[in-house]
């Protein structure tokens, strides 16, 4: 079966091509971007070495039903999905900041916790909790937008608004969308039995000044998910979460002496290694979704992706 490590497509009246950590997008004449979802994984700021069968897909998937699901409460910048790898929509003028909002003491919030911090971005944590206890009420914790092979790094709002890298007109907007996704997100992943714990959130501003939503939304690699049952009982025992994220592919490079920083070594990715972290995907998409994950044709894949967006976009034209 084929991955999607790269593309290198031209396409009707492209511009540019921009490069992520797993997605590239394509400038069309400065009105579209299409945005593919390859099937890279990264971790601690690092694309990691090989590719997991059909990550994209269903980040793309995922992405375009929560957008979807999301309109009534905020804008969004999508326009179609011509390809199961695929979204086109609205080129976006992007902030350079990541909302990051935070309903528990987990991850990110949790380590910096553990070393006896207890302001997160400016924003103060509450003595007495332990990891994966619940926040009084969710915390924006924001970061700034790294550039390609940068590692994120955490800014208060103060700072932002300082610095003049949101105005706080804008960034008031930011922090509203922020709160009604996240509480939208929180009802959905309820009514499948999860918890959505923490999350992250891009915006960009269209030709016409309007703020919308863009990039990912409450998929795995934006966002992490514990399951709603058994979750007290866990808590009350000091046991840890059941959760659907890639954190539990953050933990493994932990536990074999990876994150991320200078001279360490990335631990070798086996094929059963690799095929558990891909049902992990399917297995979240399948819960957040309540749908049955439907593996798209992979036998050239670039083939298939270059035919479908060709094909939207002479229709466009």
């Amino acid at each position: 079966m084929d991955t999607i490590n790269e593309t290198n497509f031209t396409f009707l009246n492209q511009k540019s091509v921009y490069k992520g950590k797993v997605r590239e997008v394509y400038n069309i004449n400065d009105e579209l971007l299409v945005m593919i979802a390859s099937d890279r994984l990264s971790a601690f700021d690092v694309i990691l070495p090989r590719q997991i069968p059909f990550k994209g897909q269903i980040l793309n998937q995922i992405a375009t039903k929560m957008m979807n699901d999301t309109a009534d409460i905020v804008p969004n910048w999508l326009i179609a999905n011509p390809d199961e790898n695929v979204a086109i929509g609205h080129l976006c003028e992007p902030f350079k900041v990541e909302m990051v909002i935070r309903g528990y003491v987990s991850g990110h919030a949790a380590r910096e916790y553990k070393a006896g911090k207890r302001v997160l971005c400016g924003v103060p944590m509450p003595e007495g909790l332990k990891e994966n206890d619940k926040f009084p009420s969710p915390l924006i914790t924001p970061s700034t937008k790294a550039d390609n092979g940068e590692h994120d790094e955490d800014i208060s709002r103060e700072d932002i608004l300082a610095k003049g890298i949101v105005s706080e007109e804008d960034y008031i907007v930011l922090e509203n969308y922020t709160r009604a996704l996240f509480k939208r997100g929180t009802e959905i992943a309820a009514k499948r039995g999860l918890i959505l714990v923490d999350t992250k959130y891009e915006f960009g501003k269209t030709k016409d000044g309007k703020i919308v939503l863009i990039d990912e939304i409450h998929t795995p690699d934006s966002s992490r998910y514990f399951y709603a049952e058994g979750y007290q009982e866990r808590q009350d025992k000091g046991e840890s979460q059941k959760q659907l994220s890639k954190e539990f592919v953050r933990q493994w490079l932990i536990e074999n002496g990876f994150q991320g920083k200078e001279g360490q070594q990335i631990p070798e990715m086996t094929d059963a290694k690799i095929l558990e972290i891909s049902n992990r995907y399917i297995e979240l998409y399948e819960q957040i979704t309540g749908e049955n994950f439907v593996k798209a044709n992979t036998n050239n894949v670039l083939n298939r992706i270059e035919k479908n967006v060709t094909s939207f976009l002479a229709d466009k034209n």
